[in-house]
């Protein structure tokens, strides 16, 4: 697509703004507590005072109310700066539901606190339950006025920066186990809750969640008791084209990084650049994130236009594609950089590991690859 005059000043100022903010390691160590973390509330804070947190977000809310596509700007050019705000991601996937089917108040606490800096996360997945999310068993019995809550999430991202949880949980037993599944905001300070960090090769992002008779009040249902599949769905395929913006950006910036560094590593007399193995590795890689960079706009300016109909199909074709991308051009930089690709001096083994785990999360590539099969009848 051709971005206007308008898209085309907001990349680029928020390109300007990752480079003044956070583009060198020390910069990012400074932010991110040596690399141990992966927010920076002081960066969220700036973005927010800028007003690009939520630019999907109406503005009644607190947002821009802009599009997919501009949002989709700022995703790729702040993953591509290393901006260390990896949980707005998360809540800007939670938004997708609260704006479909949260209440009046959800959306004035939840998308407001967003755009103002606030993080937000979702619980889904399960120790049995992961990729089979009908499967969920954390038990939500009414109880009075609200509903006691007893049960395990895993995986959860950015639990620990989050103010709420979107919770999906089990109300009912049905014949369909897509059916009597709920989901319902929880505070992150609930009395009963406890969060607890997993160790990965990067910095604190997930967690496992332990409900010991959490009480949610009947109001903090989102949506209709027992249609948590139903209202999930739409947020979950717009997921997966938040992750495709992001790992755009993150296998440009793996991109930028190595074409700079074999411009001016020599070797044999020579830049390492002036070797044809070199160069035309690094034109396939430029040439794949080229073109994934041209779906994720086309699916996201369909989005805008309100055709959704493929969307499902579409948001995870954009979800496998783009992190295979990140994944293939971080490895493959790593290896032209040698010995320094894997130094985190040079910052590569970061973006390796970076790029390791969005083909895992948002939903397996495998599943990805059902769900495409699935939209072509197969």
């Amino acid at each position: 697509m051709r971005f206007t005059d308008e898209q085309q000043r907001f990349a680029a100022a928020i390109r300007d703004f990752c480079t003044d903010e956070c583009n060198t390691l020390q910069q990012r160590d400074v932010l991110t507590d040596g690399g141990t973390l992966a927010n920076s509330p002081q960066i969220l804070a700036k973005l927010a005072d800028l007003g690009w947190l939520g630019v999907s977000i109406p503005e009644q809310y607190g947002g821009a109310g802009a599009g997919m596509v501009e949002e989709c700007l700022f995703l790729e050019a702040t993953s591509r700066g290393l901006a260390p705000i990896t949980a707005y991601s998360t809540g800007l996937t939670a938004a997708q539901t609260y704006l479909r089917h949260g209440t009046e108040q959800q959306k004035q606490e939840i998308l407001g606190g967003l755009c103002r800096g606030r993080l937000e996360a979702i619980a889904l997945s399960e120790p049995g339950a992961g990729s089979d999310l009908g499967s969920a068993r954390l038990k939500a019995v009414r109880d009075g006025d609200g509903y006691v809550l007893n049960g395990q999430k895993t995986w959860t991202s950015a639990a620990h920066v989050a103010d709420h949880l979107l919770v999906l949980t089990r109300t009912s037993v049905e014949d369909d186990k897509h059916d009597g599944l709920t989901l319902l905001v929880v505070p992150t300070d609930a009395t009963g809750l406890e969060i607890r960090a997993i160790e990965t090769m990067e910095a604190h992002t997930v967690n496992d969640l332990f409900f010991t008779d959490v009480h949610v009040p009947a109001a903090d249902v989102v949506g209709q008791v027992g249609r948590a599949w139903n209202h999930l769905m739409r947020g979950l395929s717009v997921e997966r084209l938040i992750i495709a913006a992001m790992s755009v950006g993150a296998a440009q910036r793996s991109l930028d990084d190595v074409l700079e560094y074999v411009r001016q590593r020599e070797q044999f007399g020579r830049p390492i650049s002036s070797f044809q193995a070199v160069r035309h590795k690094l034109a396939d890689l430029a040439t794949d994130i080229a073109c994934s960079r041209s779906f994720v706009y086309e699916v996201a300016e369909r989005i805008d236009a309100g055709e959704e109909e493929q969307l499902a199909r579409e948001g995870s074709m954009a979800k496998l594609k783009c992190t295979e991308v990140a994944k293939q051009t971080a490895l493959e930089a790593m290896q032209l950089m040698g010995g320094y690709g894997y130094a985190r001096e040079y910052g590569m083994e970061g973006q390796v590991r970076k790029a390791l785990a969005p083909p895992i999360y948002g939903g397996t590539n495998e599943i990805q690859r059902e769900i495409i099969g699935k939209g072509l009848h197969l």
